[in-house]
């Protein structure tokens, strides 16, 4: 019997559709199978590519599961039937995909974690759009705005991440003689992310990921461990980070930047609202339900959150700063109101800035935001 150890992780990651990243993992189950290693495929997604379905010949297919939805049939990862037929190595297609409604979990990320605590070790796609981190720089890129991501820490837990790198140029040649797409799909995707300004950017994105991966890991094998467990920094220096959560919109995109910010600084965030009450509770409805929203989704991306008592927003924050040895305060810039209203827009960052000193108060504005 296999032991109960967690399953590693094997991710390979691209820019774009057409890399080579679903050939690649086939190809690597294949040289697998041939070494004896019990290895099947859990979900495929071909798209018509007819070398990469040439790949699956000889590999086992683990049926999907069929689910109705609205009156349509769809077919999803079998997790359960995967864990029955007990795997030393499964294949998993888009790692970032959306189950349909009535699926056990949402997301196939989650059901790829189910088979590593079951001790099957997992290889699997995914492109650096769907990062949660690089949301909002992809959709600066590309003007369309991401909706199936993956948190960060999932990747960062991968034992392993392989980037399939291909020049634009080359993939565009793909494009055009219907290795990526069948035609009418390709032509969809040339007024998308197949321009060649667009691929250019997002595959600068993706090497500078590459190196900072590397950059980390080697960090990680370099460097002690504190009490927690977690890598230490070998300046010396300890980084935390605080966010400002608030019922703006530009929330979301300012937890993005500081998670980002503190991976890269190996620091801890926290994610704060102010409230004179220290719960939501005198908020409005809209906006109680926004800031609960906001203060979630730093959740899922394993920040520490907290409601702070305080009738004064930025004594709040920055007394909390000092208590937690915060080096790094983020908070979002206000949009631009008409003249009669601008001091008091603006006060609230001052305030912030005046108090914390001896703190970098990193102040995020969104380039796209409309003019109020």
């Amino acid at each position: 019997m296999r032991d109960k150890e967690r399953g590693k992780l094997k991710i390979f990651m691209g820019y774009a559709a057409g890399v080579g990243k679903t050939y690649k993992m086939l190809e690597e189950a294949q040289a697998l199978r041939l070494d004896g290693v019990d290895v099947v495929v859990g979900y495929f997604e071909s798209h018509g590519r007819k070398d990469t379905i040439a790949k699956t010949e000889g590999l086992e297919m683990v049926p999907r599961r069929k689910i109705e939805y609205r009156g349509t049939a769809f077919e999803e990862m079998d997790t359960e039937a995967i864990l029955a037929r007990s795997p030393q190595v499964c294949a998993v297609d888009e790692f970032p995909h959306t189950n349909v409604p009535g699926s056990d979990r949402v997301k196939r990320w989650e059901d790829v974690q189910v088979l590593l605590d079951a001790g099957i070790h997992v290889l699997t796609t995914m492109n650096i759009q769907h990062l949660e981190s690089l949301n909002d720089q992809v959709w600066h890129i590309t003007g369309v705005r991401v909706r199936e991501t993956i948190p960060d820490w999932v990747v960062q837990q991968a034992d392993e991440v392989v980037m399939m790198d291909l020049t634009p140029q080359a993939l565009l040649n793909r494009l055009e003689r219907g290795v990526v797409y069948a035609r009418e799909k390709a032509e969809q995707a040339r007024k998308n992310f197949f321009q060649e300004q667009i691929l250019v950017a997002l595959r600068e994105l993706a090497l500078r990921q590459a190196a900072h991966e590397v950059e980390q890991r080697i960090d990680n094998d370099q460097t002690s461990v504190d009490s927690k467990g977690r890598p230490g920094d070998r300046s010396g220096e300890h980084h935390k980070i605080l966010i400002l959560v608030t019922a703006d919109p530009e929330t979301v995109a300012l937890v993005r930047r500081a998670k980002r910010m503190g991976d890269f600084l190996d620091a801890e965030c926290f994610a704060v609202a102010v409230q004179p009450t220290g719960d939501l509770s005198s908020l409005q409805s809209a906006d109680r339900d926004a800031v609960e929203r906001h203060l979630n989704f730093a959740r899922n991306l394993h920040i520490e959150t907290r409601i702070l008592e305080g009738e004064n927003t930025a004594e709040a924050l920055v007394e909390f700063a000092r208590r937690n040895q915060v080096t790094q305060i983020f908070i979002a810039r206000p949009p631009q109101k008409p003249a009669l209203l601008l001091p008091l827009s603006k006060s609230l960052v001052q305030r912030i800035v005046d108090m914390a000193k001896d703190m970098q108060v990193v102040i995020v504005s969104n380039p796209k935001r409309a003019v109020q």
